[in-house]
This record gives C-alpha cells, structure tokens and sequence, in this order.
C-alpha cells in the first residue's frame, strides 16, 4: 500500500529513451560545469535562480529528501524529471556515488542551451 502510494509522488517519471537523452546532456554539463549534484546544492541552485532543468532520481529511499524539490521547482518555474535510478544519474554526473538529485544551470548563451532547451519541451510534452 505504502509502494502504490509513493510511486504515485514520482511523476513525471522519464521513460527510457528520455532518461538515455537526460544522462548524455548530464554527462555534457559535468564535462562543461554547468552541473550541480546532490539534493541540497539543487536546492541552492533553485533558490538563486541559477537551475534550469533538475533531475531527480526515482529510486530515492527515503523519498522524503527530495519531495521539497518538486515544490520549489514549480514555485521557480523550473522544468523537473525523475530518472528510475540514482547510480545511473550519479554516473551520468560523473562521480562514482549514487546521487539523488542534479540541476543543470542556466547559461543563455552556452553551447547546450539548445540541447537543454529541446529536452525541457519533451519534459512539458509528458506533463501534458
């Protein structure tokens, strides 16, 4: 019942092609340090106004840790997506740990804006 309940909290949740596309554009933002990792420097990041896109991971036990996250990205207006795993993103990041949570930081005139851009209209186009 608990489960049922939980998995209800994670939406939207990226299929897998999606996640596949996330974990590349991730994997550029480390490579480009437009990336931050862990669920409180994604909070820091949304609360300066600095994120542009958070990835959050489906997996996340407690799921409590994380369900601020949801709140303030649509208090910033800030697309979000849960990942099903946190070792795929913690990879996708670079590091060897598992990781929770990551933003992509805004940069209007950097080389993945477009890249991010088209992936935030896939987010919506789940939402929707």
């Amino acid at each position: 019942m608990v489960e049922s309940n939980e998995r209800g909290r994670i939406w939207p949740r990226a299929d897998n092609k999606l996640t596949k596309e996330i974990t590349e554009l991730l994997n550029q933002a480390t490579h480009q340090k437009k990336l931050k990792k862990g669920a409180n420097e994604t909070t820091k990041a949304l609360n300066r106004g600095l994120a542009d896109l958070v990835v959050l991971a489906a997996d996340t036990e407690p799921l409590e840790i994380i369900l601020h996250l949801p709140l303030l990205c649509e208090d910033k207006n800030v697309v979000y997506v849960y990942v099903p795993k946190q070792a795929d993103l913690g990879r996708a990041c670079g590091v060897s740990r598992n990781i929770v949570a990551s933003s992509i930081l805004r940069d209007p005139d950097g080389a993945m804006h477009d890249k991010v851009q088209k992936l935030k209209d896939k987010i919506e186009a789940i939402v929707e």
